[in-house]
Formats: structure tokens, sequence, C-alpha cells
């Protein structure tokens, strides 16, 4: 099979991790007068689109979030997973708790599977370099390698992690492959800390994803009420162990993806009815 104008002036891939690619749009040449003068500045500022771009061969098959996929070429073919009632009631309670899809569908074959694009950062990971797994923020996952496991683990205090920002479930990946998570920061934004029988205090939920085998608790930042009160802080989360922690310490919030998508759709909304009269 032979795809052209894969790549182009306008976009290009510009990360590579086995079978994964991340295939950034630089700029958006699909523009009317009505959001033009948008996407020029969206393109000065770096808000760009991304996709996710992944070969499938005889060894290689990729598990996605449900409703991702764009199009795919070749002797492609999708699997749920599903092996009964039973099994499909635990992925429903699972995506429940962990904010992610119920059913993430497997697909496998020979030829080229291209999820949706998305304006936040596509980090490729090397799961097997975390040891024991990894465990993700909420809603951070896009597609991994077949080969990737996936499990819900919960809080060992879940009280005490509802008051410290986190969700009390999260996703957790072990094995070996890629996984392709989505970001609301650039990597090199993040701040990557190897903890060896150490301790990590972060006033927030701004980790993006840590060792599984660390130990997750949410403290006060002194002994007592008070002290926290008159020291204006109140509770952190901490990460206890060996192992690492990759964290962001100007994460902006998720509304601002939701707004930007919702210019873009207005914009070509605009477009369509422009062009249809």
């Amino acid at each position: 099979m032979n795809i052209k104008n894969f790549e182009n002036e306008t976009r290009k891939f510009v990360e590579n991790n086995g079978n994964f690619h991340v295939l950034e749009y630089m700029l958006d040449s699909s523009v009317s007068p009505a959001n033009a003068s948008t996407e020029y500045f969206m393109s000065k500022m770096g808000v760009h689109r991304r996709q996710v771009a992944i070969e499938l061969d005889d060894n290689h098959s990729a598990i996605i979030q449900a409703g991702a996929m764009q199009w795919m070429a070749g002797n492609v073919n999708a699997t749920t997973g599903v092996k009964g009632v039973g099994d499909l009631l635990g992925k429903i309670v699972k995506g429940a708790v962990t904010g992610e899809s119920a059913i993430k569908p497997e697909y496998v074959g020979n030829g080229w599977l291209v999820l949706e694009p998305t304006y936040k950062y596509i980090i490729l990971v090397d799961v097997a370099q975390w040891g024991a797994g990894m465990t993700i923020e909420d809603g951070m996952f896009y597609a991994c390698s077949g080969t990737v496991k996936t499990s819900v683990v919960a809080r060992k205090n879940l009280s005490s992690a509802a008051l410290g920002g986190e969700g009390l479930f999260n996703l957790s990946l072990s094995g070996s492959g890629v996984a392709a998570l989505e970001s609301n920061v650039p990597y090199n934004e993040l701040i990557e800390v190897d903890l060896n029988n150490d301790t990590l205090k972060i006033d927030g939920n701004l980790a993006v994803c840590w060792s599984s085998n660390l130990e997750f608790t949410v403290e006060r930042t002194t002994k007592t009420l008070i002290g926290s009160a008159a020291s204006g802080e109140g509770l952190v989360n901490v990460y206890r162990g060996t192992g690492k922690v990759l964290m962001s310490p100007v994460a902006p919030t998720s509304s601002l993806y939701a707004a930007t998508n919702s210019i873009a759709a207005k914009a070509a909304a605009i477009t369509s009815n422009t062009l249809g009269k």
C-alpha cells in the first residue's frame, strides 16, 4: 500500500516510538475569511492539531479509546475484547471510575490506523521503562500497544484521595509496548522526579503519571489543622517509595481545550454556511 501526501509542507511526523507516530499540523490551510485570524494566532502560539498514526502488522496490534478512530487503511479489523456479560459489566464499572471509555477496541491486521485529531499534546511512552507499571491521571489514555496490560488501581485511603483533588481510582498500564497519552502540556514542560526510597509532596493534582508501586496518600502540610491553616496551605498529595513521577507545575485546565475546540467548531460552521451560500 502506498499512501501519498501523509506528510507535506503543512504537516509532518514530529515523534516516533516503535510503530506509533505523532503527526502534527504545523499550519492549517483549510481556513476561510471568517476564521483566518484565529487560525493565524493559534499557529503562532503553537496551538496545533495532532494525530496518532499507528502501523499495524501481524506482530503489532493497538488498543484505543472508544470513538478515537478516524480512518484505517489495509486489512485492519476491530475487536471489542468483551468475553461475556460479566466482562462487559466489569469494563463498564472500570470506565465509570476512571473517566475512560468502558470498551477500548483493539485493532488487528496489517495497515494503518489513524486517530481523531486533538489540540492536546501527545506523549508517547515506553511502558516497559516504568518497571512494575505506571498509573496515569484520569482522561489521559488515548491508545496503547496490544501487549500493554490495563488495570484499575484504587487509592489506599479513598477519603483522603478525594480531598487531595485526585480521583478515587486510576488507570494503570504495565507490561511492554507503547502508550499514547493526551496531555494538557508538552513533554518538555513536565518535571520528572526520581524517588529512591524518598518522598514527594505536591500541592494539587499536578502529577501526570507515576510509578504504580509508589504509595499515595494525602496529608496535612503541618502536624495540626491549625498549623496548616496558619501556613496558608492545606492538604498535599504525597508519593512515597522508589519510582518516578511526572508532574506539570503549569498545567492548564481542560476547559481551555474545550474552549479551543468550541472555537474551531464555530469557525468550521461559519465556513460551511459561507460556502453553502
